[in-house]
């Protein structure tokens, strides 16, 4: 293993370019870049205090791996398929470790963060504590920036001299500057240059499988590769597990990638782990991650053999759920776990899947009462061995199991007083309170959990401190002022700019139809819209709640007996 050290303006440079020994390139087996905004910010901020900033680790190879650029003009949206390269036996150094750190440099240095451009606050740098920032960065539309702010990569990369650049900063600030401000920017610009242009501050470890191929082997190196990330947080068991298949299925990660895209396309959120735990219990490996299953031989060939047939079980699962529940899109459905099992009832007993019944009375349930909450693991095993054994979805046999595990399926009323503002359950309960299509087109347009009693007209009534005598104390506390009765669901229109917002409810409710109250199930007695009346209120209105699910509540004292 080599040593190298290299300026940050030199490493910057080696980055895509195939004209630097052959160019730094990511490998398939790194996981998308996930840095913030404020992670890259406060990375700069730390160059600048000169802090170390970890050492690199690359592999230097002619083997045909794929690989990906770096990407200089990040967005949420994109996607990395359009960033692979093809794959060639030419020279090339894939980054093993210090992904994050690369890339960020890479944005700042040359591209924009969703259009956004690294500028530095030529005049920070005031003492700060070591948690604190001291050289202030932020990403700034190229329309917004003024003085002191400047595009950092400007003085990066600039071949102008340096009284020349204090000489265009002064005409941009618009105004002389105090010998203390000149004296700030000569010394920033020296630490900069220093830094970045003077400085071998990256250190980075060299892996020669050129001049030494028996040395470092493709198997050798993703072990190297899953060793050196595993020992943080930089990479979880999921990146792991899909870094062993796409070592040997090239083709792993735009499988993948098309799938999401597929079922994601319909307003829910399924992610990379989600279906890697469910190729693992499918092929009968336990839901549990554990890095052995995939060196395990033949499950990596086993799931790119198996692939479509496991594809189209999820699909056809979803299918069932957007269409026969009032599941449709990812805010109703508080875990994706939940549909591990039926996938691979689906999957393995086609025939029987379809005409399994009771279905949607697994979903809703498991669901309102948190039967895959915490780490379900060995529940998804137990409900598959049981789906083995009966070749067949029978839901008592599986609410039978889960009980068994411990887990409870009963809706009690305090359960259901649970599901208030901000928990996991409520767009679900809402989900069959107002049984309407909860997916637009867009997702800024869903509807929205609002208040009926706003939090701010709430949290202004005040009772008497014993303390002090005074009306100071918040009568109303979080829970009061969250709870499932003093929500109702609007659409974004209603909600939204000249909507509802903060209305009292005697003031959004008085030219509402009886239709509009029904639907709320909003208490008829306008003397309960008031802000002296709210407890009452709440009684009233929980009252006209539990009328409308004591089906759901009857049902579990039911099937609670019967199981």
């Amino acid at each position: 293993m080599k040593n190298h050290k290299q300026t940050i303006r030199k490493i910057v440079g080696f980055l895509n370019n195939p004209d630097e020994d052959g160019g730094f390139w990511l490998p398939n087996i790194q996981r998308p870049f996930v840095w913030s905004e404020d992670q890259i910010c406060r990375l700069f901020d730390s160059i600048l205090r000169e802090y170390p900033i970890s050492t690199l680790l690359v592999w230097k190879t002619t083997s045909s791996i794929r690989c990906r650029k770096f990407i200089d003009n990040w967005k949420e949206s994109l996607r990395l398929i359009d960033f692979y390269v093809p794959t060639n036996n030419k020279r090339k150094c894939l980054v093993l470790d210090g992904q994050q750190r690369l890339q960020s440099l890479y944005i700042a240095l040359h591209g924009s963060y969703e259009g956004r451009e690294l500028c530095f606050d030529v005049l920070s740098g005031e003492i700060a504590a070591p948690d604190d920032i001291k050289y202030k960065f932020q990403f700034l539309e190229p329309n917004s920036i003024a003085f002191p702010w400047i595009k950092f990569k400007e003085l990066i990369f600039t071949q102008q001299k340096k009284r020349e650049i204090v000489e265009r900063i002064k005409v941009d600030a618009g105004r002389e500057l105090t010998t203390l401000e000149l004296n700030k920017l000569d010394d920033h610009l020296d630490i900069v240059d220093r830094t970045f242009k003077m400085d071998e501050a990256v250190i980075y470890q060299e892996l020669d499988s050129i001049d030494a191929p028996s040395l470092y082997t493709d198997d050798d190196v993703v072990e190297i590769f899953i060793r050196a990330n595993s020992g943080g947080t930089r990479l979880g068991k999921s990146d792991l597990l899909f870094s062993l298949l796409s070592s040997s299925w090239d083709q792993a990660d735009d499988r993948m990638q098309e799938l999401l895209d597929e079922l994601n396309c319909h307003g829910f959120d399924f992610s990379r782990d989600f279906i890697l735990k469910t190729c693992l219990t499918v092929l009968d490996q336990g839901a549990r991650y554990e890095v052995d299953k995939f060196r395990k031989a033949g499950v990596r060939e086993q799931i790119e053999e198996n692939w479509a047939e496991i594809a189209d079980a999820v699909k056809d699962v979803l299918d069932f759920v957007r269409g026969k529940t009032f599941i449709k899109c990812d805010k109703a459905l508080p875990s994706y776990l939940l549909l591990i099992p039926l996938i691979y009832g689906r999957y393995h007993f086609k025939e029987s899947w379809r005409q399994a019944k009771d279905v949607e009375t697994y979903l809703v349930r498991t669901a309102l009462a948190g039967a895959f909450s915490g780490t379900p693991d060995q529940l998804i095993d137990s409900i598959v061995d049981k789906l083995r054994e009966l070749k067949k979805f029978d839901l008592a046999e599986v609410f039978g199991v889960i009980r068994t595990k411990g887990r409870s399926l009963d809706i009690t009323e305090d359960r259901l007083w649970g599901m208030g503002y901000g928990s996991d359950q409520i767009h679900l309960l809402f989900n069959l309170w107002y049984s309407f299509n909860y997916t637009p087109a867009y997702d800024n347009n869903l509807p929205q959990v609002d208040h009926i009693f706003p939090q701010s007209l709430l949290s202004s009534v005040k009772m008497l401190n014993p303390d002090t005598g005074r009306m100071s104390l918040m009568r109303f506390k979080g829970p009061e002022r969250n709870q499932l009765a003093n929500c109702m669901l609007l659409t974004q229109q209603e909600n939204g700019a000249g909507g509802k917002s903060d209305t009292p409810p005697d003031a959004w409710f008085k030219d509402k139809p009886a239709e509009y109250l029904e639907a709320h199930l909003i208490p008829t007695d306008s003397a309960l819209w008031q802000l002296d009346r709210f407890e009452d209120f709440i009684t009233a209105r929980k009252a006209l709640i539990l009328e409308k699910f004591k089906y759901l509540l009857a049902s579990t004292s039911t099937t609670a007996a019967n199981a």
